[in-house]
């Protein structure tokens, strides 16, 4: 709960009035003015909506505010706003053209990059988005074994199709009625709903770690994962690695990489080409034909210069610098809220990789101070989330970090003054 004296005073303010004007003019033409994860019911009040431009760490707003950007489109942007090199590709390969009624070579040569760098793929598939991604990843797991029930983890979020979307409005019974839960980290729950399922398990779907909105995240116990392994193994089913979120934040590879257990299937976008539209499915030879037998596709599945920007974005990784940059700079990020959070007297939990950070206060269950926080770090020029775990672009400089820590600084210091009290004391 939140106790507070003027907790009102904390909200407000940072929505400018071209931000409002068009918000307005959306209410008209775009069902409730925004629709997914963009929903402003989802976000504290007065966020920007509408944004005009980015560069390296940096957003601006359609008011012309720049924040720091702990969010980076909620996971594409891995090098920064406009890196140079993708942008340089992406362009070139703009004035050779796009959609032509065929793909170009660089889908070609981005397949065989992609499986000379993941372990476990000897081929790839592309698509537009991560829900493209993990649909494709389940049909191939059905074609293959002829079964249909795929284990997915209660409170997990793999897309917004009919079969995974988080709300359930418009959507039937039957679209769920293959998927059957289990608890994430917990083996025998796993094992529990296999055998629920017994002789009809196509798949088990698992995130390289736990990162549910809304809830502390938990990294993945090596057990679990290779007892995932295992019970595939065991049963025929396959093992499918959802790493549209963290897919080269954590590795450059598979994000259970360094834990070596191998997916047979796994699906990715968001980082794959720094902010162009751009999914793929990667899987092993059990798993091509199976692959092939299938008749899917896209109208926009095709085109070249995502496959240019990943083909850029995949060459700046492949340094190394960038994901140093990224465990540098996360780390300082998440030591200096620590102190923070110590000076001003919050227990606080920073949970997750240091490249993919989330905080929440210790009592705050409804997220009701982190929302506060979060606007009031908004209106120093921070941009995070109280309630989706954050991403540290490899751009982030020192400058950006200190303008960062300055603004999370002031939003402490502004909770304790509109008088909210530590969420464990109230």
């Amino acid at each position: 709960m939140v106790s507070t004296t003027n907790s009102t005073s904390l909200t407000g303010g940072v929505s400018g009035p071209h931000d409002q004007s068009l918000r307005a003019r959306a209410q008209a033409v775009i069902p409730g003015g925004m629709y997914g994860h963009l929903n402003m019911r989802l976000m504290p009040a007065d966020y920007p909506q509408f944004f005009a431009s980015g560069q390296g760490a940096r957003v601006v707003d359609v008011d012309g505010r720049e924040f720091v950007d702990l969010m980076n489109s909620w996971g594409p942007v891995i090098l920064g706003h406009r890196h140079p090199e993708v942008e340089e590709a992406a362009a070139r390969q703009a004035a050779l053209g796009d959609c032509l009624n065929g793909p170009s070579e660089r889908m070609v040569e981005l397949a065989e990059r992609l499986v000379s760098i993941v372990s476990h793929a000897d081929w790839a598939m592309f698509e537009k988005n991560g829900t493209d991604a993990t649909t494709l990843c389940c049909t191939i797991a059905r074609a293959a074994t002829g079964r249909k029930k795929i284990l997915v983890a209660r409170g997990a979020y793999h897309g917004a199709a009919p079969w995974c979307t988080p709300v359930e409005a418009g959507t039937t019974v039957e679209d769920r009625s293959n998927l059957v839960r289990y608890e994430y980290n917990d083996l025998e729950s796993v094992r529990a709903a296999a055998q629920s399922v017994s002789g009809d398990l196509a798949a088990i779907l698992v995130s390289p770690f736990r990162h549910d909105a809304g809830y502390d995240q938990e990294l993945v116990d090596p057990d679990f994962a290779r007892g995932l392994r295992q019970l595939c193994d065991e049963t025929g089913a396959a093992l499918i690695l959802d790493d549209v979120r963290c897919g080269f934040r954590l590795d450059f590879g598979h994000s259970w990489q360094s834990i070596k257990v191998e997916p047979d299937l796994s699906a990715w976008s968001k980082a794959i080409a720094n902010g162009y539209a751009l999914a793929a499915v990667l899987g092993n030879d059990r798993f091509r034909v199976p692959a092939q037998s299938l008749f899917t596709t896209g109208s926009f599945w095709y085109t070249s210069v995502a496959m240019a920007a990943s083909l850029a974005t995949l060459d700046v990784l492949e340094r190394g610098d960038a994901m140093n940059n990224m465990v540098s700079m996360g780390t300082k990020l998440r030591e200096g809220i620590e102190s923070q959070a110590q000076t001003w007297g919050y227990e606080i939990r920073q949970t997750g990789p240091v490249q993919m950070p989330y905080l929440s206060f210790v009592g705050d269950d409804d997220r009701a101070v982190g929302s506060l926080f979060a606007a009031a770090a908004l209106r120093h020029g921070v941009y995070l989330h109280p309630r989706h775990n954050w991403f540290v672009s490899a751009a982030l400089t020192e400058a950006d970090l200190a303008l960062a820590l300055s603004g999370t600084n002031s939003a402490f210091g502004e909770l304790r003054e509109a008088g909210i009290a530590p969420p464990h004391s109230a």
